[in-house]
């Protein structure tokens, strides 16, 4: 598989949902993430991105406006020891309660399935990165319907052992627009990471429709320390 622009990626897609970038900045200092929510409804448009120590939570931008809060408010980004855990809904606590038990990355989410939404049934996408020593491996997961059929559940797990620099993977809910919403298919895909924390938080931001994109986070570790930077943009001020 060929690494290919994350712009280009965003740009060609009106509705990627909510997505997960992962990898190694060009530099090779740096483990690279980042996590963005967008919306179609009212409901979903009215959220922030907020700090929550070292964490990420999701807030009702106008308190009022908030309708169902189930599947929009909850904490995208864990930090568990030298484990950064990233995802699009409240399985962030699942597999930092299962990881902090001794679970597997996988065998915490066993519990977990896609989202219950119908008819769109969101797929649950996951990511965690481990940072340790000098050294950085992560792993990815997506659970979806088969085929949009709510009585199965297709599970899958990506690990990358030793990430290459200058490059990532990107794995969304969303294939595009539609009614239903086509959940995202194959495995995450390969992605040039070649800019500075501020260059690429502009980049991934830019790149989302205008209409749709909601928040943007970005995180960048350095490898050998663990100490971090982020970037939060919120459509809503």
């Amino acid at each position: 598989m060929k690494a290919v622009s994350v712009e280009s990626l965003l740009k060609n897609n009106e509705y990627p949902g909510r997505g997960i970038i992962i990898g190694k900045s060009s530099c090779g200092k740096y483990a690279v993430t980042a996590y963005f929510i967008m919306g179609r409804s009212e409901n979903s448009r009215n959220r922030v991105f907020v700090e929550d120590g070292e964490g990420l939570r999701t807030e009702a931008f106008d308190p009022e406006k908030l309708e169902d809060p189930s599947l929009i408010i909850y904490s995208p980004v864990r930090v568990l020891g030298n484990k950064t855990i990233v995802t699009n809904g409240d399985q962030t606590d699942t597999i930092y309660e299962g990881m902090d038990r001794q679970l597997t990355f996988e065998q915490s989410l066993r519990s977990r399935t896609f989202e219950p939404d119908a008819p769109n049934y969101t797929p649950r996408i996951s990511g965690v990165m481990h940072v340790e020593n000098g050294k950085f491996n992560y792993a990815m997961s997506i659970l979806k319907s088969c085929d949009n059929d709510p009585t199965e559940t297709d599970r899958f797990t990506f690990a990358y052992e030793s990430p290459k620099t200058g490059e990532g993977r990107f794995i969304h809910t969303y294939m595009g627009n539609g009614s239903p919403l086509p959940s995202f298919e194959g495995e995450p895909e390969k992605v040039i990471i070649d800019k500075n924390i501020d260059e690429f938080t502009d980049m991934v931001w830019n790149s989302l429709n205008a209409d749709n994109k909601v928040s943007l986070f970005v995180r960048f570790i350095d490898i050998a320390t663990g100490k971090y930077e982020t970037r939060i943009v919120n459509k809503n001020k």
